[in-house]
């Protein structure tokens, strides 16, 4: 979980302070006079993105290779500083079960169907919102020149919030911290209709408190379910793999879904990169990516959660019944 967290947040920072300057024009004026709003328009004045030799694509490859370190790092960690243990509570007789039967057995297990369709719709979302924000900044909101510090905002307020949250799921529940995740919803939405720089830095501190809770929660609930996919089936041992590596698959793919939206979305409404403003068809197709859409994958999500069966009370029946059997 550490990993996942902190990759997930130092790639984020690293990758926004690295392609920062291939999205700041120096051709470009914030407030052009009316006069010369025309040269906004014309073809570019710098060099075409597309360009292999670009200042704007050597950049962005320097940032695939530090993530690429990124991940390496944050994998060498994990395999050195984690034990595997077998299964304490699995009985002498108990054998493994087959992967695809194990693979079946998990899908059909209601719990965690439910958290990972609720995290699933959620972690789109937040995935969503990530991958657009840079573009959200620089066409729609006239905010090029701040985007990479309100990515540290977000991820600033995200790192420290984490504690914060573990002590709110300890005491209130799991299920009612995770009502902290729609709180980017209204904040966001007012990015949109009122794209103002003060509000801009309110909102990141925001959605840095609402990532957090994202990212932590998931995490902190998938050993509930494990455990009451134990009890229900005492003499299988072995399926903590397949019910964690599942949940990363799905994410993963929601990740990939939406890191393709920001790009194939904007063609379609005739996005043209290295121009100084994009059309209005384009800049609204920006606006529903980052205000409408996560909010009502965030509400959907949210929804699907209330179905979640497993209750703090319930928990700790389930702890104290492993308990026993061990």
């Amino acid at each position: 979980m550490t990993m996942e967290v902190l990759g997930t947040l130092i790639g984020a920072a690293l990758q926004g302070q690295i392609v920062a300057s291939a999205h700041v024009s120096h051709h470009c004026i914030v407030n052009p006079p009316v006069n010369t709003t025309d040269s906004w328009h014309d073809p570019p004045s710098f060099p075409d993105p597309s360009d292999p030799l670009s200042h704007q694509a050597k950049v962005y490859m320097i940032a695939a290779g530090v993530i690429g370190g990124v991940y390496l790092l944050g994998i060498v960690i994990l395999f050195l500083g984690v034990k595997e243990k077998d299964d304490p509570y699995a009985l002498n007789s108990d054998r493994a079960i087959p992967f695809c039967k194990g693979l079946g057995l998990t899908m059909k297990h209601g719990p965690y169907m439910k958290l990972t369709a609720s995290f699933l719709l959620i972690s789109t979302a937040v995935q969503l919102e990530q991958s657009n924000f840079v573009l959200f900044c620089t066409h729609a909101a006239d905010l090029r020149n701040h985007f990479q510090y309100l990515v540290v905002t977000i991820l600033v307020s995200a790192a420290v919030s984490i504690p914060f949250w573990q002590k709110f799921l300890q005491r209130f529940g799991k299920k009612c911290a995770a009502c902290g995740i729609s709180w980017m919803i209204p904040f966001a939405v007012m990015l949109v209709t009122i794209p103002n720089l003060i509000l801009a830095y309110f909102v990141a501190f925001v959605s840095g408190l609402s990532i957090a809770a994202s990212l932590l929660l998931p995490w902190s609930m998938l050993p509930d379910v494990v455990d009451n996919f134990r009890l229900q089936n005492p003499h299988g041992k072995g399926q903590e793999t397949i019910f964690y590596s599942s949940y990363v698959f799905f994410t993963k793919m929601s990740a990939d879904f939406c890191s393709k939206p920001g790009v194939s979305n904007t063609v379609f409404t005739g996005y043209k990169p290295g121009i100084c403003r994009q059309s209005n068809d384009v800049i609204l197709t920006l606006k529903i990516l980052i205000g409408a859409v996560p909010a009502i994958l965030i509400l959907v999500g949210l929804f699907i959660l209330l179905f979640y069966p497993i209750t703090e009370e319930s928990r700790k029946e389930t702890k104290l019944a492993l308990e026993a059997l061990r």
